[in-house]
């Protein structure tokens, strides 16, 4: 919108709203308007505060005449506007804390400051100040105007200022001299302008002075009386309009505003498929909050996910924020923040709007027997285990030993929950997603209640179906041995995961945009697995591209390649066999897994197969064929 017409709808807004006053001015008109009282002088009259009318009365006096009206252009500016414009007149305008006595300027600060900290008054913007012979002030409803009158009290009318101009009173005197004159036709008014500095009142920057005003004609007339200034039809009534500047002012508003931005431009420019609310709703399970949970973590973050749980029982150590992102030194002082709280902590502080949530347990694993009197207290981890991954919708196994991964990829395949794995070597990683689970019921027995009351798990929309090819493995399907304990008879720098640097943040940020392309396939955890440059995917079709199973990567070598493995008959974790007995026997099948480690061996059928590859034989031929030199083997 052009600047003079801007200005010309600010002009006639505040000065010709009177319905009896209404004129129509045309943009070469108003350029006129322009040209006799200068820019300048029009925005501080206008913009800077409404009590500015000096500049403007000037032309009013040369385009008006007090007996008939002027031309202005092709427009007759009546004379009653003159009246209504200088309805009053500012004089002996100076600092309260001039106009008042030292003793007054004190108890007039107490009075203010005790009338506007008070409930009752506090939202109370025009009232009386009154002052005694003895210099004491108080501060009084406009009601009370007639019970102040007499015994020598002066009598200021006073209105929260909002200007802070040192020379110039702000736009509601104009509507408080109006509903003085109107309501006690006064003609002339002592005023005091209101201001403060840091919450408390500030009489240096207050202004008192007086006002003498001329009662316009036709005033008598409800019609004919101006409208005040400043207000505007906000749901159907003459009321302030309130704007909340909470979201710009507010840091946490400010860095979630600025978190979702290169999301948003993300989606705006490359990605219109892209998500994000089911990003920032996906409750993540993060199971491990070493190396790779602290890198994990902040790259979900950084996907736009708001809700994430790190399980963890460890404690920060004082090699570990070299590595471990999410620590401070702070964090291993007095023997060690538990890692899940330091951890939730600092998610906190670099985004607060995180609902991060740490939990301290360990993870009961097999290999790892305990004692009768053991027993409760490790069943009540699994039984809290299984809670977590029942109300979560996405688990991440990232722990250190491969024993602590299998308790976590038997409830995630019982429950059909997105799994990712990421395990470190020295030079080199795995990051795989596990497929769905054997079975298409969800129901599992409680292990604290009796057979019969179960836990269901949501499965957030991932319908199962079968997708006509073969079910994709977890961690363990390429097992012929069940998990046992990895660190017994190992010395400490042996139990200790040694890894290059850099392998750590490329296993976590693949692992996090392995769980992205998840969440936006259509099918889910049940989409095949897809290899990279093959002729068979569909990576055209989808907008992340391909959606490998395994990630296998080296640093030795710079190499990076996709694997698809499937899920064996006789895998200790995801198998049907293993499943479909623990829903069957519940915390007597974890007793037995855990406290005999050849038990998942027998049950899953690679006790008979290790025996059968023990009993396969390879026999040598001794004899020569004459027509062939070559020795080849007889099986």
């Amino acid at each position: 919108m052009p600047l003079v017409r801007i200005l010309r709808y600010r002009t006639t807004w505040l000065f010709f709203r009177n319905p009896c006053l209404v004129m129509k001015v045309s943009s070469r008109q108003f350029r006129k308007f322009l040209a006799a009282i200068g820019t300048d002088a029009l925005f501080l009259g206008l913009f800077t505060t409404p009590i500015l009318w000096r500049p403007i009365m000037l032309w009013i006096r040369k385009a008006c005449s007090r007996r008939k009206p002027r031309r202005f252009g092709k427009t007759f500016i009546p004379e009653r506007l003159w009246r209504t414009v200088q309805f009053y007149r500012v004089v002996d305008l100076k600092p309260a804390s001039q106009w008042f006595t030292s003793q007054e300027a004190d108890s007039v600060s107490v009075a203010c400051n005790e009338w506007r900290n008070s409930s009752l008054t506090a939202d109370v913007p025009f009232f009386l100040v009154c002052i005694a012979s003895n210099s004491h002030a108080t501060i009084r409803h406009l009601k009370d105007w007639e019970a102040c009158q007499g015994d020598g009290l002066k009598v200021l009318f006073g209105f929260y200022d909002p200007c802070h101009l040192p020379n110039n009173p702000g736009w509601p005197l104009r509507n408080f001299l109006a509903l003085i004159c109107s309501r006690w036709n006064l003609k002339t008014v002592h005023f005091l302008c209101y201001r403060e500095n840091r919450g408390f009142a500030d009489l240096g920057l207050s202004l008192v002075g007086e006002a003498v005003i001329t009662i316009p004609q036709g005033w008598g007339d409800v019609h004919c009386v101006p409208n005040p200034v400043g207000w505007e039809l906000n749901k159907g009534r003459h009321m302030s309009r309130v704007i909340n500047l909470a979201k710009s002012m507010d840091p946490a508003m400010l860095a979630i505003s600025a978190a979702d931005l290169n999301l948003k431009l993300m989606r705006w420019r490359a990605l219109p498929s892209l998500n994000l609310d089911k990003l920032s709703s996906t409750k993540c399970l993060l199971l491990g909050a070493g190396t790779l949970g602290c890198q994990v973590a902040r790259m979900l973050m950084a996907w736009g996910v708001r809700k994430i749980t790190l399980l963890d029982n460890g404690r920060v150590a004082m090699s570990n924020p070299l590595r471990q992102s999410l620590y401070t030194l702070d964090n291993c002082l007095n023997g060690g923040d538990f890692k899940a709280m330091a951890a939730v902590k600092s998610l906190k502080q670099i985004f607060p709007a995180v609902e991060a949530e740490g939990v301290v347990m360990a993870i009961p694993m097999p290999g790892h027997p305990v004692s009768s009197q053991e027993e409760e207290s490790m069943l009540e981890d699994c039984r809290r285990l299984h809670e977590l991954v029942d109300s979560h919708d996405a688990v991440f196994l990232l722990t250190d030993t491969r024993e602590s991964r299998w308790l976590p990829a038997l409830l995630c395949a019982n429950a059909n929950k997105i799994t990712i794995t990421a395990a470190l070597g020295f030079d080199s990683f795995l990051v795989m997603r596990h497929g769905p689970g054997p079975l298409n019921s969800t129901k599992t027995d409680d292990l604290n209640a009796e057979p019969g009351n179960a836990l269901s798990a949501d499965i957030d929309g991932l319908a199962l179906a079968d997708n006509g090819g073969k079910r994709l493995g977890c961690y363990f399907c390429n097992d012929v041995v069940a998990p046992t304990d990895s660190t017994a008879n190992r010395t400490l720098d042996q139990q200790c995961t040694v890894t290059r640097p850099g392998v750590a943040p490329i296993a976590s940020s693949l692992a996090a945009e392995l769980f992205v392309d998840i969440l936006h396939h259509p099918i889910g955890i049940f989409a095949e697995g897809e290899i990279a440059n093959s002729t068979n995917c569909d990576s055209s079709d989808q907008p992340l591209g391909i959606l490998p199973h395994q990630i296998r990567g080296s640093l030795h070598q710079f190499s990076q390649m996709t694997l698809v493995g499937h899920a064996s008959n006789s895998c200790t974790a995801c198998c049907s066999t293993v499943v479909t007995e623990y829903r069957k026997r519940g915390k007597e099948f974890l007793l037995q897994a855990i406290n005999h480690p050849t038990y998942l061996e027998d049950l899953t059928g690679l006790t008979e197969l290790m025996k059968s590859a023990s009993s396969f034989n390879l026999d040598w031929d001794n004899e020569i064929d004459p027509d062939d030199d070559d020795d080849y083997l007889e099986l």
